[in-house]
């Protein structure tokens, strides 16, 4: 593009607040530079006065998400990356799910010892209310999109609300092109990795000291999917994470344990079954029963969900076209 193509367009914030200001820039400029990236403009600033060069329509677009950052900023104590790239997904039209209107949190919230976690996004949002609304939800989606996150976020809002007596995370402990027999340590030590991501979403929520000593009071119980077997969960909030590395006869299992007052959240991604090959997927099949089971709720994300680095995004989309031309070679399944 030649230099005289290039359109420079200007915008001057207002209400003038120092506060709002820097969370809209981010820590060294940061949003301000991602915003650059990702509409190839250039971002010069004076105070509250910025001018934005580029084509047309991406100055126009970077203008946009600079007022609407901006706006951001009057509620919320900190603008975080997530919402940056939210933003940028909605005005360059790549996000149909998420309503522009209602990117700013309005929708429920959720109440932890770390201060309150909102959903970002539709998806997301519907995903909250139904996990709420129901005694069992499946989130189903690839890497990123907050599925475990928001389900572990839930769990602490109903402990803390004392809606619940305990909380449950489960994993199937299915080794990921590795075998547990050669890691050092006994089971538990051997387990403790799988369940490394549960364990880092507490922490961040109840903070260290009282996650632990939550679980050694039982009131928080981290544990492989296999000790579930024989029990009935009363009064619990229930995660099943990385489901879709179960068995069907693991999932049928697990479902069965749901007792008075407990709620059970589903977690998986089809894209990153473990399973060894021609074993099927306990996720794949539950999906398929009990998809109009009524009080049951399945939410479905897309690599458009995703709030990681941006080029995460990017990274599924690749993958899912690839695996695509892949097709005549599917993965075998047998009914049960």
């Amino acid at each position: 593009m030649n230099k005289t193509e290039r359109l420079s367009q200007s915008i001057d914030l207002e209400p003038h607040d120092p506060r709002r200001l820097s969370q809209l820039c981010g820590q060294f400029n940061e949003h301000i530079k991602l915003i650059e990236q990702r509409l190839a403009v250039q971002i010069n600033q004076r105070g509250y006065a910025f001018w934005v060069e580029g084509e047309q329509a991406s100055a126009a677009q970077a203008i946009t998400v600079i007022q609407r950052l901006y706006s951001e900023t009057e509620d919320s104590p900190e603008l975080a990356p997530e919402t940056v790239h939210l933003v940028l997904q909605i005005v360059l039209g790549q996000d149909t799910n998420h309503n522009p209107a209602q990117l700013r949190a309005d929708g429920p919230v959720l109440m932890t010892k770390k201060g309150v976690i909102r959903p970002r996004g539709e998806n997301q949002r519907r995903y909250v209310e139904e996990i709420l609304a129901n005694d069992i939800s499946f989130g189903v989606g690839p890497a990123g999109t907050g599925k475990t996150y928001l389900a572990v976020a839930a769990a602490v809002d109903q402990l803390e609300r004392n809606l619940v007596r305990r909380i449950l995370l489960v994993r199937p402990a299915v080794e990921a092109g590795e075998k547990l027999g050669f890691l050092p340590g006994d089971l538990s030590e051997k387990i403790n990795p799988y369940l490394r991501p549960l364990y880092d979403a507490l922490y961040e929520m109840l903070g260290f000291e009282r996650v632990a000593k939550l679980i050694d009071r039982q009131v928080i119980e981290v544990a492989p999917l296999a000790y579930m077997r024989g029990r009935t969960l009363n009064h619990s909030f229930i995660i099943l994470d990385e489901a879709q590395n179960t068995t069907p006869e693991q999932m049928k299992m697990f479902l069965t344990r749901l007792g008075y007052g407990s709620k059970a959240v589903i977690t998986g991604d089809m894209t990153q079954i473990d399973l060894p090959r021609g074993m099927p997927s306990g996720l794949t099949q539950a999906l398929k029963i009990l998809d109009s089971v009524p009080g049951i709720h399945i939410t479905r994300f897309a690599s458009r969900d995703v709030v990681r680095h941006p080029l995460v995004m990017k990274i599924i989309d690749a993958y899912e076209a690839w695996d695509a031309k892949q097709a005549p070679n599917p993965r075998p399944e047998r009914s049960s």
